[in-house]
């Protein structure tokens, strides 16, 4: 039987994120510590590949519209293949440092190259197939912290071996993503170059000066920046209650599945009934979650926020990204999905970083109310800009 190129980019989404989770969760911060690092030093090493997909995801998009997307995605994948190796060899904390600004590159390249293609093969179950493809990758972040957090129980944590053999499972899927990216069959026209330079920069300057692609990237990043205020902080706040980390756990692991399930379903949803509505209902009910925890400290209430808060997660994201394929052309599909990735980026890296200020100065249910407040008020603004009324799946 003949697999279809949107299930082979299903199965390398999974195989790829799956590579790119397990290299850093739960791995990344105590094989820092073992290289002798103190706290600043693992933040700055965690922050570093976060760093390459908010800087190279634009540029991705731009080379996907003008080279094709399979060739991007072939070295997006050499990445994911050659660099879990290097890891192998580290021995200073400078190299760790090295290998995850080259690890970057990987996930700043394929996500929104992938989801530009899959936009681009699908009209009319855009959003369901972006649904599913994010459930994938969501599978595939799933499984890694728990295969790589049972190797590193099995093995001692003081013993080097057991982080080179976390980074070579890491390796072989990093393998399995290239050869699978060079086996996908994608048609002629959605996956080859076709654009001069000044026609790549002129679609894109058409994507970076449309106002609805723009709040659409933003209210995507204002919900991932209270997701990152979430999973940041949420742990912190529930042991301040007198929760454990077993229950921590839980939140965590009930959010995965209620996204990696419901990702299809709203999806269509969007697909039949409209992405603006769906886009501001899920902001404003999302503003609610994360300002609830300010308001509950035992475990049942925050385990109905968290899977709620998921929910919303879910509205919100599998409708901006197939309402921004909408709004851009096939030969600026790579580019809208570039500026996508780099703005989604720096909203989920900067919530850590400024809830953590309104933390350190107001306590941890003020961080909560702030990022409630961020989302809240750019959901405002993308139905001051844009509206919420949509009569279908498109613009």
């Amino acid at each position: 039987m003949k697999l279809s190129p949107f299930v082979f980019l299903c199965a390398t989404g999974l195989f790829a994120i799956f590579s790119s989770t397990i290299s850093k969760s739960p791995v990344l911060p105590l094989f820092t510590t073992h290289l002798g690092a103190d706290p600043s030093g693992v933040g700055l090493v965690a922050a570093i590949s976060a760093l390459a997909g908010v800087a190279f995801s634009v540029p991705a998009g731009l080379l996907a519209d003008r080279f094709g997307k399979k060739r991007l995605l072939v070295v997006s994948s050499l990445v994911f293949a050659s660099a879990p190796f290097g890891y192998l060899f580290v021995t200073r904390l400078w190299q760790l440092a090295l290998i995850r600004f080259y690890h970057g590159f990987a996930t700043a390249i394929f996500l929104p190259v992938a989801m530009a293609l899959i936009s681009t093969l699908s009209h009319k179950e855009r959003g369901e197939k972006l649904g599913w493809f994010s459930t994938a990758t969501l599978a595939g972040r799933f499984m890694a912290p728990v295969v790589g957090g049972s190797i590193l129980g099995y093995f001692s944590l003081n013993s080097t071996f057991s982080y080179q053999v976390v980074y070579a499972v890491c390796g072989v899927a990093g393998l399995i993503t290239f050869i699978l990216t060079l086996m996908l069959p994608v048609p002629e026209k959605t996956g080859q170059a076709g654009q001069s330079w000044s026609e790549t920069f002129r679609v894109f300057r058409s994507v970076a000066l449309n106002r609805k692609i723009l709040i659409t990237c933003f209210v995507e990043a204002s919900i991932l920046f209270a997701y990152g205020t979430f999973e940041t902080f949420l742990p912190l706040y529930a042991v301040q209650n007198g929760l454990t980390a077993a229950h921590v756990g839980i939140f965590l692991s009930g959010q995965i599945i209620v996204l990696a399930l419901t990702k299809p379903i709203m999806g269509r949803f969007s697909d039949t009934h409209g992405r603006k509505p769906q886009i501001f209902a899920g902001g404003l009910l999302g503003a609610a979650c994360i300002g609830g925890f300010s308001c509950v400290s035992l475990f049942f209430p925050m385990l109905l926020l968290s899977i709620a808060f998921g929910l919303c997660l879910s509205v919100v994201t599998s409708a901006t990204s197939a309402y921004i394929a909408d709004l851009s052309s096939q030969q600026a599909r790579g580019s809208a999905m570039g500026v996508l990735g780099s703005i989604m980026d720096v909203g989920h890296t900067s919530g850590p970083l400024l809830s953590g200020i309104v933390a350190a100065n107001f306590g941890y249910a003020q961080s909560f109310l702030g990022a409630s407040l961020v989302l809240l008020s750019v959901t405002l603004l993308f139905f001051l800009t844009i509206g919420s009324h949509n009569g279908g799946h498109t613009a």
